[in-house]
C-alpha cells in the first residue's frame, strides 16, 4: 500500500523517498507484516518503527515474564524515517549546549543531561557485543572544530568556566588556533575540542532490534498509515480506537513514536514538534583514483553558526552530513516539510568538493559524492524531546484527538580504537518489580485511565545518544503505571507535560 498523493502533506510520510546509504542492503522484515490482516485489538499499539518505536517494543518485551501484545505500525517501511536517514553519529553533549542548559535549568539538570547522554556510548557497547550485533559500532573521538574566532572564544571561555566546576567530562580536550588545524586537519580552524564518541550503521541496530521483538511477540504491520487515534464510543470500554486505511485496532496504551510526524495525529503537539527536513550524503573514492586519506575521527565543523557533520567509514567512505550554511536561510525549504523523497535543491550540489574544501592533504583525493539523500526530523519548540504520558486537558479529561474517519483517498491496501573513558558501566538489570508477574499484561490502575498515551519523539536531529535509555525509561511507565517519570532516571526536563504544551518559548520560531 502507498498514501494517495492527495493526501502526503504534513502529517504523513511521503509515499516515496530518496535513497539513504543506510538502505541499501534491506533486512528481510524490512516490508513485513506479521499478520495478513490487522489485528482487532492489543495491549500496546507503536505508532512507528524507527529507533524509538522499535526500541520501545524491545524494551517491553525484554525480561518481562508476562509480555505485553504489541502491534507496531509503520507508515512505509521498517526503519525508513530520520533513523535510517542520519549521519550514524552517536555524539553526546559533553560541553557545547551545556551554558544553555545551565542558564535555562540549572547546574543539575545540565549535568543530568551530560551524564545520560554519555551513558549511552557505554550502554550500547555493551549490548552490542554481548549480543554479537553485526552493525559496524566504532569507539571514537569526535572533533568538535571552529572556523570562526568570535564563536570559539566563546566556547572557550564557557568551557573554561564550567571546568572550575567540574561540570566537564575529564575526557573532552581543548586545543587552540596555534594547534587546532595540526590536530584536526581541518583548514582554517580556530579552535577544537574532543571526546569520546562513536558511530553505528543504524538500520542493521534497529533491525537487529526489531528481530528480537518479533521473535518474542511483537506484530509488525508495515505500509499501515495512522489517520486518527480517539476513545471508543463506549465508556466501559477504555481503549483507544487507532484507524487506519486497512482497518480498525483498539488498544489499551498508545506510544507515539512518530517523532516529526506525531502533530498529525496528536494535534495537542502542534507548534512543539515541528517536522524539518535535513540533508545527508556519502563520499567515496572515484573509479580511478586509489584509496582515500585516513581519517581516524568523527567531526563536527561549525562555522557562523551552522555546522556540517561527519563520520569515517571502515570501507574508506564517508558520511557527510548538514550543508546548512547553503539553505538554512531559506525556511520553506526545510521547515514543517514533510517530503524526503526531494533534494534540497540550494543544497544539492554542497557536497561536491567537500573532504577538498576543508581538510588538509585531500586536495587531491580524487574523493567524489556518490550519494546524497534527504530526511525528515522532528524539532521541538524548547530543543529538549519529549518522553512519557501524553499529558490529560483538564477541561475533557483526556487529550485531543482527531476526528476517525477515513479520507477517501486512501487506499485499504498493497503490497576504531577505544579510548580509555569509554568503559561506562552497562545499564544495571530491569528491577524485580518491573519484572514481576502482574495481570494481564501490566498494572493499569483503572481509577486512572488517561495515563494509557505515551510519547517518545522530538528528538531534534539529537537521537542516537538518547532513545535507547529514554524508551526503556518509557517502557517501565507502559508496564506499570506506579512507575513515575522521576523513577526511571531520564533527564527531568525530557518529560512531556502541560506546562511544556502551553509555553510560549519557541526556539524554531514557528508561531506566526
Amino acid at each position: 500500500m502507498s498514501l494517495s498523493p492527495a493526501i502526503t502533506p504534513s502529517p504523513f510520510p511521503h509515499p516515496t523517498s530518496s535513497q539513504p546509504f543506510w538502505r541499501i542492503d534491506l533486512h528481510q522484515l524490512d516490508n513485513h507484516r506479521s499478520t495478513e490482516d490487522l489485528p482487532a485489538e492489543c495491549d500496546v499499539l507503536i505508532i512507528g518503527a524507527g529507533y524509538a518505536g522499535v526500541s520501545t517494543a524491545y524494551h517491553l518485551l525484554d525480561a518481562n515474564v508476562m509480555p505485553p501484545k504489541i502491534v507496531i505500525l509503520e507508515a512505509r517501511q521498517a526503519c525508513s524515517g530520520a533513523t535510517a536517514r542520519n549521519g550514524g553519529h552517536i555524539r553526546p553533549e559533553v560541553y557545547f549546549s551545556m551554558p544553555t542548559y545551565v542558564k535555562k535549568y540549572g547546574v543539575e539538570t545540565a549535568v543530568e543531561i551530560s551524564k545520560f547522554e554519555n551513558s549511552h556510548i557505554g550502554v550500547l557497547k555493551h549490548y552490542i557485543e554481548k549480543h554479537k550485533i553485526d552493525c559496524e559500532f566504532t569507539l571514537t573521538r569526535s572533533m568538535d572544530v571552529f572556523l570562526d574566532e568570535e564563536t570559539a572564544m566563546t566556547c572557550k571561555k564557557s568551557y573554561d568556566l564550567l571546568s572550575e566546576f567540574a561540570l566537564i567530562p575529564k575526557d573532552v580536550q581543548f586545543t587552540p588556533a596555534k594547534y587546532a588545524e595540526g590536530v584536526s586537519g581541518v583548514k582554517g580552524a580556530k579552535a577544537c575540542f574532543s571526546f569520546p564518541a562513536a558511530h553505528i550503521w543504524p538500520y542493521k541496530f534497529i533491525m537487529h532490534l526489531l528481530s528480537v521483538a518479533l521473535s518474542r511477540g511483537a506484530n509488525l504491520q508495515t505500509t499501515t498509515p495512522v489517520l486518527s487515534v480517539s476513545r471508543t464510543v463506549d465508556p466501559d470500554d477504555k481503549k483507544w480506537t487507532v484507524l487506519t486505511p486497512r482497518g480498525v485496532i483498539k488498544a489499551t496504551k498508545v506510544v507515539f513514536a512518530s517523532n516529526g510526524y506525531t502533530a498529525g495525529i496528536a494535534p495537542e503537539y502542534e507548534h512543539k514538534i515541528v517536522p524539518c527536513r535535513g540533508i545527508c550524503s556519502r563520499i567515496t573514492a572515484s573509479e580511478k583514483g586509489g584509496p582515500l586519506p585516513y581519517l581516524s575521527n568523527s567531526y563536527c565543523i561549525r562555522r557562523d553558526g551552522t555546522y556540517d557533520y561527519l563520520i569515517p567509514r571502515a570501507d574508506g567512505s564517508i558520511i557527510v552530513g548538514g550543508a546548512r550554511a547553503a539553505f538554512w536561510h531559506d525556511r520553506k525549504t526545510w521547515y514543517d516539510v514533510t517530503n524526503d523523497d526531494e533534494m534540497i535543491k540550494p543544497a544539492a550540489n554542497y557536497f561536491d568538493g567537500f573532504m577538498q574544501r576543508n581538510f588538509r592533504g585531500w586536495e587531491n583525493s580524487g574523493a567524489v559524492t556518490e550519494m546524497v539523500w534527504t530526511g525528515i526530523m522532528g524539532y521541538t519548540s524548547d530543543s529538549l524531546p519529549h518522553v512519557g504520558v501524553i499529558p490529560t486537558i483538564p477541561s475533557t479529561g483526556y487529550p485531543p484527538t482527531p476526528p476517525c474517519t477515513t479520507p477517501s483517498s486512501m487506499s485499504p491496501s498493497s503490497p576504531c580504537s577505544a579510548p580509555s573513558a569509554m568503559t561506562q558501566p552497562p545499564t544495571p538489570p530491569r528491577t524485580s518489580r518491573l519484572s514481576k508477574q502482574v495481570s494481564p499484561a501490566f498494572n493499569t490502575s483503572i481509577a486512572n485511565p488517561p495515563n494509557t498515551k505515551f510519547i517518545a519523539a522530538g528528538f531534534n536531529g539529537h537521537g542516537m545518544p538518547v532513545i535507547f535509555r529514554a524508551t526503556r525509561g518509557l517502557a517501565d511507565m507502559i508496564l506499570d503505571d506506579q512507575v513515575t517519570f522521576e523513577d526511571t532516571g531520564l533527564p527531568k526536563v525530557y518529560r512531556t507535560s502541560l506546562e511544556r504544551l502551553r509555553s510560549s518559548q519557541d526556539d524554531l520560531g514557528a508561531f506566526p
